[in-house]
C-alpha cells in the first residue's frame, strides 16, 4: 500500500510535478482512465479505475485502486484486479452483497463483488469477444479472487461492454439488475440476476439522441425530485465516443422511468432527428459541456443513499498525449448529483465535494467583492497559489454589459490564460483555452467549449475550481463545463473583466484548497 495522497508527487518521483492536480486524483507514475467500481464500505469510498501498470499509456487494462475517508485525500494500493495471458480486465462495477447471494461470504460478512468485463485476448477460448466476469474480495477490497466460472454472461460480442449492476427493490420483484452496452450498436441491454453468476435478459435502450459514437460506461439510479419522495425519476446515463457535444468523448444521460425490466425515457429528454437526419447535439441532456469529463459513473452502497460521482478527466482525442510524466491522467472531482426542476422539467444538478474553504493568506479576506458596480473594467484578483487549488465563487449581474470574463491562471506577462466568460447577449457560457498554455501537445487540444446559460432573476453564479484544470459549476450546477489546462510556468494571476456595460457584482470570494 502506498501512504501517500497521490496527488502529492515526492522529490525525484515527477518529471512534470508543476501541472499535478492538489485535488484530483492522479495514480504515482502510471497510466488511469475510467472509474470503475465505485463503492462505499469499511468506512472507505473505494475508487478502482482502468490502469496501465507497466507504463503511462493506455495498455494492459487492469483494475487500480485508491481508498479515501473523504473523497478528496486519496490513499493509493497495489493493482487489485489484473490483466493476465487470457483477458485485459476492462471496466465494471462493484456491489456489497448483503445476502450472500453470490456465496462468495457470508450474511455476517459480505463479500465486495466486482463485475467486469473480460476482453479476451487472442488464444482464449473466448477471444475475439467481449463477456462479464466476476471476481470477489472477503478482505474489504484490498486482494481479490477471479471467480472460476467465468465469464457469466456473454453474448458472442466483441464489443459487450461495462457493466453497471446494483440492487433493485420493486414492482418487478427484488434481484440484481445490470446495464451494459453493446457499444457499436449505441444500446444499453439490460439483464437480472438472483445470484449474480446466472442472468437473464430484460430490455434494450437505444439508439437514441448521441448516437454516431461507440456508447460506454452506462450507470441507471433513482433520485428525487426536488428531494420528494412521492416524486422519483430514473436517471439513465450513457457516455458516447466520439459524439459529445464539445468534441470527441463526453456523457449525455436520460431522465425517465424504469419498472424492473425496462427504461422509458421522457419525452422531453429525447431529441427527434432533423429534416436530415441529424441530431442537434446542442439539445442533448450533458453531464458537462467541456471537454474532460467521460466515463462518469456512481459510487454504490453510499451512506445517506447519496448520489456522488466521478468521471474520468481527459477526453480520447488526445488522451494518450498530455505532457505529463511519469503519471498521466487523473479524475475529476467527486460531484453530488441531484434531480431538480429546471425550467420546469426534472434536471441533474451536480456539486463538487469540496475540502473547507481558507483564506488565501492570513492577510487577505475570502471576500474580495460585495455589491461593487464595474463598467467597462478590470479588477485584478488574488493570484492563485502554488500548492493549492483555487476556488471562485461569484454572483453577478451582467445588467448592461456584454460580457463578463474571469482570466484565470495568467501567465505573469499576460501573454496567455485560460478565459471563462458570459456572453449576456447569445447567454452562453464559455471556456477558452486557445491560449492557456501549452496547447501544442495535440492539435486537438485547443478549444473553446460552450453551454447554455439562462439567468435566474438576472443573476450569474458561479462555482470555479482551479487546479490544473477548470471546472466550473454555474446555476447551483445545473450546467457545468469542465477542462484540462497546462498553464506556462509561473502562471497564477486572475482577474475579473466586465465589457460592454455596466454588471453589478453582488459578491465574489477567493479562497484557497488544499
Amino acid at each position: 500500500m502506498t501512504e501517500t495522497t497521490t496527488h502529492r508527487a515526492g522529490p525525484g518521483e515527477d518529471a512534470a510535478p508543476s501541472v499535478r492536480p492538489i485535488l484530483h486524483y492522479t495514480a504515482r507514475n502510471t497510466w488511469l482512465n475510467d472509474p470503475n467500481g465505485l463503492v462505499w464500505h469499511g468506512g472507505l469510498y473505494h475508487l478502482f479505475y482502468q490502469n496501465n501498470p507497466f507504463d503511462n499509456v493506455w495498455g494492459n487494462m487492469s483494475w487500480g485502486h485508491a481508498t479515501s475517508t473523504d473523497l478528496l485525500h486519496w490513499t493509493e494500493h497495489p493493482v487489485a484486479i489484473a490483466c493476465d495471458e487470457e483477458e485485459d480486465v476492462f471496466s465494471g462495477s462493484i456491489v456489497v452483497d448483503h445476502g450472500n447471494t453470490s456465496g462468495f461470504g457470508t450474511e455476517e460478512d459480505p463479500a465486495l463483488v466486482a463485475i467486469y468485463t473480460s476482453a479476451f485476448k487472442e488464444g482464449s477460448t473466448h477471444q475475439g469477444t467481449q463477456a462479464q466476469s466476476l471476481a470477489f474480495s472477503t478482505d474489504g477490497g484490498i486482494t481479490w479472487s477471479k471467480y472460476a466460472g467465468n465469464p457469466v454472461l456473454g453474448r458472442g460480442s466483441a464489443h459487450f461492454r461495462d457493466p453497471k449492476v446494483f440492487r433493485y427493490e420493486g414492482s418487478a420483484g427484488s434481484c440484481w439488475v445490470m446495464v451494459a452496452v453493446e457499444a457499436q450498436h449505441q444500446q444499453v441491454v439490460m439483464y437480472r440476476s438472483d445470484n449474480l453468476k446466472d442472468w437473464e435478459y430484460l430490455s434494450t435502450f437505444g439508439p437514441a439522441n448521441s448516437s454516431e459514437g461507440e456508447w460506454e460506461c452506462p450507470d441507471l439510479f433513482p433520485l428525487r425530485v426536488d428531494g420528494n419522495p412521492e416524486n422519483v425519476k430514473w436517471v439513465l446515463v450513457v457516455n458516447v465516443n466520439p459524439g459529445a457535444v464539445a468534441g470527441g468523448s463526453g456523457g449525455q444521460y436520460f431522465v425517465g422511468h424504469f419498472d424492473g425490466v425496462r427504461f422509458t425515457a421522457d419525452p422531453d429528454s429525447l431529441v427527434s432527428p432533423d429534416a436530415d437526419g441529424t441530431i442537434d447535439l446542442r439539445q442533448c441532456l450533458w453531464l458537462d459541456w467541456g471537454r474532460d469529463y467521460y466515463a462518469a459513473v456512481s459510487f454504490s452502497n453510499t451512506p445517506d443513499n447519496r448520489r456522488i460521482m466521478i468521471g474520468w478527466m481527459n477526453n480520447w482525442d488526445y488522451a494518450n498525449s498530455l505532457p505529463t510524466a511519469p503519471w498521466r491522467s487523473g479524475m475529476s472531482l467527486a460531484r453530488e448529483v441531484e434531480l431538480a426542476t429546471v425550467e420546469g422539467l426534472p434536471r441533474l444538478v451536480q456539486r463538487p465535494v469540496l475540502p473547507p474553504v481558507l483564506p488565501l493568506d492570513s492577510g487577505t479576506p475570502a471576500n474580495i467583492l460585495q455589491d461593487a458596480e464595474l463598467h467597462d473594467s478590470a479588477v485584478q484578483l488574488p493570484d492563485a497559489m502554488t500548492g493549492s487549488a483555487q476556488l471562485i465563487e461569484a454572483e453577478i449581474l451582467p445588467g448592461s454589459a456584454r460580457t463578463i470574463a474571469f482570466r484565470l491562471l495568467c501567465a505573469p506577462d499576460g501573454s496567455a490564460a485560460t478565459v471563462l466568460s458570459f456572453d449576456a447577449v447569445t447567454s452562453q457560457l464559455i471556456l477558452d483555452r486557445r491560449n492557456s498554455g501549452n496547447t501544442a501537445f495535440h492539435e486537438k487540444f485547443a478549444s473553446a467549449e460552450s453551454a447554455p446559460v439562462k439567468l435566474d432573476g438576472g443573476v450569474l453564479r458561479l462555482r470555479i475550481i482551479v487546479d490544473q484544470s477548470v471546472e466550473v459549476f454555474a446555476q447551483d450546477g445545473s450546467v457545468v463545463l469542465s477542462d484540462l489546462v497546462f498553464p506556462l510556468p509561473g502562471s497564477l494571476g486572475t482577474d475579473l473583466r466586465v465589457e460592454g456595460g455596466t454588471a453589478t457584482v453582488r459578491k465574489l470570494a477567493v479562497s484557497s484548497l488544499s
